[in-house]
C-alpha cells in the first residue's frame, strides 16, 4: 500500500510516504533560497512533502537560519521551492512553526521578542551564530492581545503560503514548540481562557485551526499532535490522552486536510499509546499520518492494519532524495551525517546521492 496513490482530500498523491518536517537551517537571513529549492526537488519523489518549521512571526525564529512567511521576500523564496517540486510532479505543504519560548532574542530580528503562554524559560540551551550556545532568552507571557496579534499571524502566512504556491498549510502543534506549549499542562500556567482547563490548553490551538480554514479553506490546513512527548520540556501530564482526544474530536469538525501524529519513542521519548493512537485515528474523520520511526516493513503494516492512511519518514529522507524508488527497490539506505544537520551550505543537505 505504501506505493499506492491516494487523495489527501482534493490533493491527489502519487503514493503513501510522507516526508516529515526537517529543521535544516539553510534559510539565511531566514530567507528561503535556491539550495532549499533543489534539496525539496531532489525530494519530490514523497507522495506529500511537509516542509521544515516556518515561523508565520519574526517573534517565532528562535532558531539560528529558519525561514519565516510573513513578508514578500519570503514568499518569493518559497515559490522557487514550491515551483521546483512541483515541476517534478510533487506536492508540498508548509509547516507553520512558532517557537515560543524556544528561542534566543540573538536569533531574533530587531524588533521581535521571545513569547510564550507563560514566562518560565524554557530549559536547556540553543544555538546561536552571533554567540554560540546560549541559554534561553526569558519568554515574555502573552497577554490578550499578544494572543490576537498571534493569530492574526498564523492567518496571514497562510494566505502568504497560497500566494507562495503551497498545496497547504501544516500547524504545528508538537516538539514542544508555542502551540504545544499551550497544549502542555506542565508549561502552560496561565488561569484565564487560555490555560487552566483541557478546554482552555486546546483553545489557541483550535481558535487558529478554525482562522486558518476560513481564509484558505480546510481541505488546505493538516495538524501535527505529539502527545506524551518530551521535546522542549513538555512531558506526559495527568488527563493528556482525554484533552488530545477532545481535541481531535474538534478539529474533526473542521474536516481539516489530516492530522498528523507523531511518537517520538524511537528518539528516546515515551511512547504513545497504542490505544490512544487508536482513538485519536477514530475520533478524526479524515486523513490520518503517523510518524516516528518507521521503515518500510512497519509502514506497510501500519497502512495494512489500518492504523495509517499515510506514513511519514524523518532521516531517511533526510539522507535519500530517492528514498521511494529505494524502498521499492529495496536498495541499500544512505546514512544521515548528524554533524551536518543544521549547517550553512550543501554538505549533507544536497550532496546525498541517489542509488542511480
Amino acid at each position: 500500500m505504501l506505493f499506492d496513490t491516494f487523495s489527501l482530500r482534493a490533493t491527489p498523491l502519487a503514493n503513501r510516504a510522507v516526508m516529515s518536517p526537517l529543521t535544516r537551517n539553510r534559510a539565511i537571513g531566514n530567507i528561503p533560497n535556491s539550495l532549499m529549492a533543489t534539496y525539496y526537488a531532489q525530494r519530490a519523489g514523497a507522495g506529500l512533502i511537509i516542509t521544515e518549521g516556518t515561523s508565520p512571526s519574526p517573534n517565532g525564529l528562535g532558531y539560528a537560519r529558519i525561514p519565516g512567511l510573513f513578508n514578500d521576500a519570503q514568499v518569493a523564496g518559497w515559490k522557487q521551492v514550491t515551483d521546483a517540486v512541483h515541476a517534478k510532479g510533487g506536492k508540498i505543504v508548509v509547516q507553520l512553526m512558532h517557537t515560543g519560548r524556544v528561542g534566543h532574542a540573538a536569533n531574533l530580528p530587531a524588533g521581535a521578542v521571545v513569547l510564550g503562554p507563560s514566562a518560565q524559560t524554557c530549559p536547556g540551551e540553543i544555538f546561536t551564530d552571533s554567540e554560540g550556545s546560549q541559554a534561553h532568552t526569558a519568554p515574555r507571557a502573552m497577554d490578550g492581545a499578544d494572543i490576537a496579534a498571534t493569530i492574526e499571524e498564523y492567518v496571514n502566512a497562510a494566505r502568504l503560503a497560497v500566494a507562495a504556491g503551497f498545496d497547504g498549510i501544516e500547524l504545528h502543534a508538537a516538539n514542544g514548540y508555542l502551540l504545544e506549549q499551550f497544549l502542555n499542562a506542565n508549561v502552560n500556567q496561565r488561569t484565564d481562557g487560555y490555560g487552566g482547563t483541557p478546554e482552555g490548553r486546546n483553545r489557541i490551538v483550535l481558535d487558529i485551526a478554525r482562522a486558518t480554514t476560513a481564509a484558505i479553506g480546510a481541505g488546505r490546513v493538516g495538524i501535527r499532535l505529539s502527545p506524551h512527548g518530551a521535546f522542549n520540556a513538555t512531558g506526559t501530564f495527568e488527563g493528556v490522552d482525554e484533552q488530545y482526544l477532545v481535541l481531535v474530536k474538534e478539529l474533526s469538525a473542521l474536516d481539516l486536510m489530516y492530522v498528523h501524529l507523531l511518537d517520538h519513542s524511537a528518539m528516546g521519548a515515551p511512547p504513545v499509546p497504542a490505544s490512544l493512537k487508536a482513538s485519536l485515528r477514530a475520533a478524526f474523520d479524515g486523513p490520518f499520518i503517523l510518524a516516528g520511526g518507521f521503515g518500510k516493513a512497519s509502514a506497510e503494516q501500519a497502512l495494512t492494519a489500518g492504523q495509517a492512511d499515510l506514513i511519514a519518514f524523518g532521516r531517511p529522507f533526510l539522507a535519500n532524495p530517492d528514498l521511494l524508488a529505494r524502498l521499492r527497490d529495496d536498495l541499500a539506505l544512505n546514512q544521515p551525517d548528524p554533524s551536518t544537520f543544521y549547517t550553512p551550505g550543501e554538505k549533507g543537505y544536497t550532496d546525498y546521492p541517489s542509488a542511480s
